[in-house]
């Protein structure tokens, strides 16, 4: 039995106290991952890593974990706790987060990545590696195997992030930087490790061989533009490689080199101008004019209703002297005013503007449910997840948009009462739908 599967044996004992261990999901010669639950979090089954103390600076690595747990973003797995305790006669670190189905270095022995595919694993993975490198942080080890599936989004996973710095030396593998021998890990680094993991995801091998100035050098079978993101990731200085705007820029389409085709006239709207609009009502009053001075001229009276009633034989009228004056036309009814629903109703709704680089990490639909609890004018006086949900990004931007709601209070003997509502708001890569529903309070 390897050192890894040693891990094993530690399934049905109890972390912490509170951190069952289910289900043993593998590990190395340094660490354990286990299925647990995690009370407090929906879903509650959680993974657990575990890392003997021995093989790490333990005080460096849980303000590690404890800084990445306060980090939120769709593409980044989330960081529940992290801690540490004695188990039997050994001294453990662990850290719990959000459990993933799958990740990449499970698909790509079976099989590479198509072009279609990389192209819409790329800008959740550039958003991640952005964010943590605007707020001072670096992944550390970015390679298929933390390229992960939860639910129906990727991710990247949390419990490598860390401070650029000066770390212990010591490469480990092909996805990690040259310099990280030396101990020195950058935003540069994170760049190397995905040029190669989008040269392993593309070729199921992350193997390159060198150039005349000994940089990798990358294989012309690769697509563009991947082959050229891969090459400007892969320089062995730190200071040529390309940054994530640069892979952004190359991800977009070339601009047009000859003048687009013209376009087809659009079709008349629906809708007519003002100026036409009085136009026509200006030739209608004409023509009506002459109708009826043109009926005055020939029976020496106006024109007699029309009426849906059949003409019946009349007795022919006594001449009179004079015509019978005409009665005013009684006055147009006055409109109705519309009543208002007693039961309340939406008299305005916000919804949330997502950002297209958000809205491309969806995978699906994502569901965020808010209750509103609205007072007796119609006002949102607080606003609540319904639900624990598993986007914390996503859930903000519906709380926000769910307090800019307003309603018409129901009334009750005539007199307008608080009311609770449930906005359900959903979440894809094409629109952002809300559903409302009024509450029994």
């Amino acid at each position: 039995m390897s050192v890894a599967e040693g891990w094993k044996a530690w399934e049905d004992r109890v972390v912490d106290g509170k951190f069952p261990l289910r289900q043993w999901l593998g590990g190395s010669e340094h660490s354990g991952v286990f299925l647990t639950q995690c009370a407090g979090q929906e879903p509650p089954i959680a993974a657990i890593k575990l890392i003997a103390t021995g093989d790490v600076n333990a005080e460096l690595q849980l303000a590690e974990w404890r800084a990445a747990g306060q980090l939120s973003h769709p593409s980044l797995i989330r960081l529940f706790e992290a801690g540490r305790c004695q188990s039997e006669v050994t001294d453990i670190l662990y850290v719990v987060t959000e459990c993933a189905e799958e990740d990449l270095s499970q698909i790509l022995p079976q099989r590479p990545l198509t072009p279609a595919e990389v192209g819409d694993m790329l800008p959740p993975l550039l958003e991640a590696l952005s964010y943590l490198h605007r707020r001072g942080f670096v992944h550390g080890r970015l390679k298929p195997s933390n390229l992960q599936a939860a639910g129906d989004q990727l991710k990247l996973s949390a419990d490598h992030i860390a401070a650029p710095g000066e770390r212990p030396p010591g490469r480990r593998d092909i996805y990690d930087a040259p310099e990280t021998a030396a101990g020195v890990v950058s935003p540069a680094s994170d760049i190397w490790s995905l040029g190669v993991t989008l040269l392993a995801a593309l070729t199921q091998s992350p193997s390159f061989g060198k150039d005349s100035r000994g940089d990798p050098s990358v294989a012309a079978s690769v697509p563009e533009p991947f082959r050229g993101i891969v090459r400007e990731c892969l320089h062995l200085d730190p200071k040529r490689r390309c940054s994530l705007s640069d892979i952004t820029a190359r991800l977009q389409p070339a601009a047009r080199s000859v003048p687009a085709a013209p376009e087809a006239p659009p079709a008349p709207e629906k809708g007519v101008s003002r100026s036409t609009v009085g136009l026509a009502a200006l030739v209608l009053a004409v023509l009506f004019a002459l109708v009826v001075f043109y009926a005055r001229g020939k029976h020496g009276t106006s024109a007699p209703a029309l009426s849906a009633e059949p003409r019946t034989e009349q007795a022919a009228p006594q001449p009179a002297p004079q015509a019978a004056p005409q009665p005013a036309p009684p006055p147009a009814p006055k409109p109705e005013t519309p009543k208002r629903d007693a039961r309340g109703q939406v008299v305005h709704q916000v919804v949330p503007d997502v950002p297209a680089s958000a809205r491309n990490t969806i995978q699906g639909t994502i569901k965020i449910n808010v209750r509103d609890n609205v007072d007796s004018s119609g006002r949102v006086t607080k606003a609540k997840l319904a639900s624990r949900e598993k986007s914390k990004y996503f859930a903000k931007l519906a709380l926000e948009a769910a307090h800019g709601w307003e309603f018409s209070p129901p009334e009750v003997n005539g007199k307008p009462k608080p009311s609770v509502w449930l906005l359900r708001f959903r979440f894809s890569r094409s629109q952002t739908l809300v559903s409302p529903e009024r509450l029994r309070r």
